[in-house]
């Protein structure tokens, strides 16, 4: 409780102000009159002025508010190597116990280091601290206490920085002889050229006291497969070629060999993702027979900036003897031998647009053509009246590539064309524009060759009564094959009848062909997208596994994929941790890196108590550590917890110190007047009372 006098004056100030000078006119008069009982005239007009000031006495009522101490706990990746998590939650349980004991304090507990912020920005404790202690007044602060590693990465330049006058206090886990192994990447590409080397530079630290040196193995990982074993020596660094295989992510592992002791494998490996950037792909396009969508595939293909076209209309054969002179003639001989056999390689893709045997080329290209698909290359066959006779280009070398074999019957009526089941589901194509609707929205076609589906064949598209089959893709070896069994995909892109979605289905069958990433109909992806990694089944098939998924640390968890659409399944798990994730169904793998290449919580994982040292000491805070060499991670030396009004050190030999407030928070007022009722008419009275009888004497 608090007592003190207060003034509510009954009339206004001026007033008030104007007696007191009258009283104090009359009072100097009547001692310099000497007037008798003069100081009893004083005592009553100084009565009579203190009435009007309405003076009383008040009590204040107030509770005493408590000492806020905040313990920031370090939940980052490092605080849980080395038994570290364990000696945290043994230092704050004991902590706990010591406040629950000590009254004035209010303990807050909060969590840091963990989440978004920890990706990119390393450990963070002192923004956590700075939010939890927003609302909180700065001279009710007792102080803090940060259960860390000691690699905190957004330690404030100043103590006046951290916005409060307070003792903060750091219980370091880990020990002083800790050792470990970093592999760091010094400098990578981004993007690369497919089939190109691209050169990724990497450096290998090994840090702490007792570490040994020598040369490391390490290996090199490609999209999960070993390429590669080197040797790397500590403290240097070493350049690495590396191979661009495919187009989209190519993803590098960089392992090297652990250290015998040391604290975490983790950032013993390091991941690269390089986009694989392809060339221009080269077209070979060879139009036989004119007719009304020739310029289909070549319009559709020029439009493509990553494609480089080279076409060829075949209109004379080379036995056509018509006596016109060779120099008078406007047409180009088809330079058969240069693209089929010595620069046939340098295509990615070969298209035959309603092709017929004209003497053009000989069958002995044909075998080129077949040895180019099985190589790795990919054909495409749009077929019009001529592949179902004599003349057509299944009666070549080619044909134990193609997957349609004709039956020799032409179907010349009005149909429209519909996905198939697992077209439903192939990528290339799924979710057409207009194919949801019955009939599919889009124009009919007029003519489909009649043919039988080889084994491997898989038909995306049917025409004619709904089973025969209209477009056809098969695997042969490292190549690719389809066959289009209309030539009237050229309605589509004139606009007949509405028309329909030739651009991306052309568009996708020629990326297909060409092998691009995206357009796989048997894949395993991962990715990560915000605190999630996500993992997507493609496929043909009508189910999928569970997947496995492998977190940094080495922990497993089964994930149950979901149907999202057609032929693609979909499981989201959240990512915690930094560092690789791998996703296996059984049968595939995909992986992905979270987090920046080269993450500041893994820099350096050595406990320290060397970077909170400055601001324990400017703060008057003390920093130990809560174990020694050797011992077991709840066997903890935690000090001793004292409460102290003001000081400038708040620690000392096993003990930490905490301010205590002297806030309080007023719960009431009572007041009492000194002049009210009987009591002030009573000394009034008395004073007048006695002046009289003083000058009666």
């Amino acid at each position: 409780m608090i007592w003190s006098l207060s003034f509510d004056p009954l009339v206004p100030l001026w007033l008030l102000a104007g007696a007191g000078g009258i009283a104090l006119l009359l009072a100097i008069a009547a001692l310099v009159l000497r007037l008798p009982a003069w100081p009893l005239r004083w005592l009553a007009m100084a009565l009579l002025v203190l009435a009007l000031a309405g003076p009383a006495i008040e009590r204040e009522d107030r509770e005493l508010l408590e000492s806020v101490v905040a313990i920031v706990v370090d939940e980052s990746q490092s605080q849980r190597l080395a038994g570290r998590a364990d000696t945290t939650v043994a230092a704050l349980a004991a902590l706990e116990q010591r406040f629950e004991a000590l009254p004035g304090y209010e303990l807050r507990v909060v969590r840091a280091g963990r989440g978004t912020a920890a990706s990119t920005e390393g450990t963070a404790l002192f923004s956590t601290l700075a939010s939890s202690l927003a609302d909180v007044p700065p001279e009710r602060i007792g102080g803090a206490v940060l259960l860390t590693d000691g690699q905190v990465h957004d330690i404030p330049g100043k103590a006046s920085d951290l916005g409060f006058t307070a003792p903060v206090h750091a219980l370091v886990t880990g020990t002083a002889d800790e050792i470990d192994r970093r592999l760091a990447i010094a400098r990578a590409p981004r993007f690369g050229l497919v089939n190109s080397q691209q050169v990724v530079t990497l450096q290998l630290q090994d840090q702490g006291p007792a570490a040994p040196s020598g040369r490391v193995p390490l290996t090199v990982r490609r999209d999960g497969e070993i390429v590669t074993r080197l040797q790397i020596t500590p403290g240097g660094t070493i350049d690495i070629p590396v191979e661009i295989a495919h187009g989209g992510d190519n993803i590098f592992e960089f392992s090297a060999e652990p250290l015998p002791g040391e604290l975490t494998r983790l950032n013993n490996q390091v991941v690269v993702t390089i986009e694989g950037i392809r060339e221009n792909l080269r077209v070979l396009l060879v139009s036989g027979s004119p007719h009304a969508g020739e310029r289909t595939w070549r319009n559709l293909l020029k439009s493509d900036a990553s494609v480089d076209l080279v076409h060829f209309t075949i209109l004379r054969p080379p036995t056509k003897q018509d006596g016109t002179p060779t120099n008078e003639l406007s047409l180009i001989s088809f330079p058969t031998r240069e693209l089929f056999s010595v620069k046939i390689d340098e295509f990615d893709l070969i298209i035959f647009d309603r092709y017929e045997l004209r003497s053009v080329l000989p069958l002995l290209y044909f075998d080129n053509i077949t040895r180019f698909v099985r190589g790795g290359g990919a054909v495409l066959v749009a077929v019009g009246p001529d592949y179902a006779y004599d003349r057509s280009i299944y009666r070549t070398p080619l044909s134990p590539v193609l997957p349609a074999v004709p039956t020799g019957v032409v179907h010349e009526e009005p149909f429209r064309a519909a996905i198939s089941e697992t077209g439903a589901r192939h990528p290339v194509t799924r979710g057409l524009p207009g194919a949801a609707a019955t009939p599919p929205a889009w124009s009919r076609w007029f003519r489909l060759i009649d043919a039988v589906v080889t084994t491997g064949g898989e038909t995306l598209m049917t025409g004619g009564d709904g089973d025969k089959p209209l477009l056809v893709l098969s695997r042969e070896e490292e190549g690719r094959v389809a066959v289009l069994l209309s030539d009237h995909v050229w309605l589509w892109a004139r606009g007949y009848e509405g028309g329909g979605p030739h651009v991306p289905l052309l568009r996708r069958l020629a990326h297909w062909l060409m092998k691009e990433p995206d357009l796989e109909e048997e894949a395993l992806r991962l990715e990560a997208r915000g605190p999630e990694v996500i993992a997507e089944r493609q496929t043909i098939g009508t189910s999928a596994e569970d997947f496995t998924l492998t977190l940094p640390g080495g922990e497993t968890r089964r994930l149950t994929p979901v149907e999202v659409s057609p032929g693609l399944w979909r499981a989201t798990a959240p990512a915690p941790d930094l560092g690789l994730y791998t996703v296996d169904d059984g049968t595939r793998k995909a992986l992905v890196h979270v987090g920046p290449p080269n993450p500041r919580e893994f820099a350096d994982v050595l406990s320290t108590t060397e970077t909170l040292a400055p601001l324990a000491e400017a703060t008057g805070g003390a920093i130990a550590r809560l174990r020694g060499e050797g011992a077991s991670p709840t066997a903890i030396d935690m000090p001793r917890v004292v409460p102290l009004r003001r000081a400038n050190d708040y620690s000392g030999d096993g003990w930490i110190g905490f301010r205590s407030t002297d806030a309080s928070m007023l719960k009431g007022i009572d007041r009492y007047p000194l002049f009210s009722g009987l009591l002030g008419l009573a000394l009034l009275l008395g004073a007048a009372v006695l002046t009289w009888y003083r000058e009666g004497r």
